[in-house]
């Protein structure tokens, strides 16, 4: 796809590989819909993408665990830009390792409701938009923890692994579309992730968000004949 004057809708675009993504897509000219709950670093990427040469940033404060924001952010998107081909579900939050009898019951449904919920419902609505497009592609963040066990993740691998299955299902039922599908699983990211839930790792190591935005920009660049349906990702 070429991505110039295209526009594309990222969900948890206000830091991490969410802001990344969206300052790489700028730079390629494309138009943004950002999503994510934090307005004042969501207004932050805003000014960045459009110094980059971003056409038109629009930005949507929403909490991706409630559906019904969800649903009020799709129905404004629609109106304000039209038509979408990009959907980049990259929102999700950390669940701190523990055992699974130990993890707070508001932490699980705050986990499955960010990482897969959330994700499942955006995608759901934003379809009949994309599927009205000539060529679209969604591409959904899972992680390594999508397709192995983890120790101490059990409700966050519960999620991710939900995302590797939603994703599968998708692509067979879009196969017969203009609608392409794929997911990202990626080893530790040096973001700011783990560190909301007080839990601190050695990130020296760890993937930096701008290399996996570089990853998103490739899948989504490659010619109408060619897809990369699912990419791992290690450092």
């Amino acid at each position: 796809m070429d991505i110039k004057n295209k526009v594309a809708v990222v969900t948890g675009a206000s830091d991490g590989l969410g802001k990344q993504i969206s300052l790489k897509l700028a730079k390629e000219g494309a138009s943004l819909a950002l999503v994510a709950r934090n307005e004042e670093k969501l207004n932050e990427v805003k000014k960045e993408a459009e110094k980059l040469g971003s056409p038109k940033v629009i930005c949507y404060p929403c909490d991706i665990q409630d559906k019904e924001q969800i649903k009020k952010t799709v129905q404004k998107i629609e109106v304000d830009f039209n038509e979408v081909q990009i959907l980049l579900n990259i929102a999700g939050i950390w669940q701190k390792l523990n055992l699974l009898e130990d993890i707070p019951e508001g932490e699980v449904d705050s986990v499955i409701n960010s990482d897969l919920t959330g994700m499942i419902h955006m995608t759901r609505l934003m379809l009949p938009i994309l599927k009205r497009q000539d060529e679209a592609i969604i591409i959904n963040d899972s992680s390594k923890s999508g397709v192995t066990a983890q120790p101490g993740q059990s409700v966050y691998t519960a999620a991710k692994w939900g995302v590797r299955g939603f994703t599968e299902v998708l692509k067979e039922d879009l196969k017969d579309t203009n609608v392409r599908v794929a997911a990202i699983y990626q080893g530790g990211t040096d973001t700011e992730m783990f560190n909301k839930t007080g839990e601190h790792f050695n990130q020296e190591k760890f993937i930096k968000p701008e290399e996996l935005a570089n990853v998103i920009i490739f899948m989504l660049t490659r010619p109408s004949g060619i897809w990369l349906h699912d990419v791992r990702v290690e450092h």
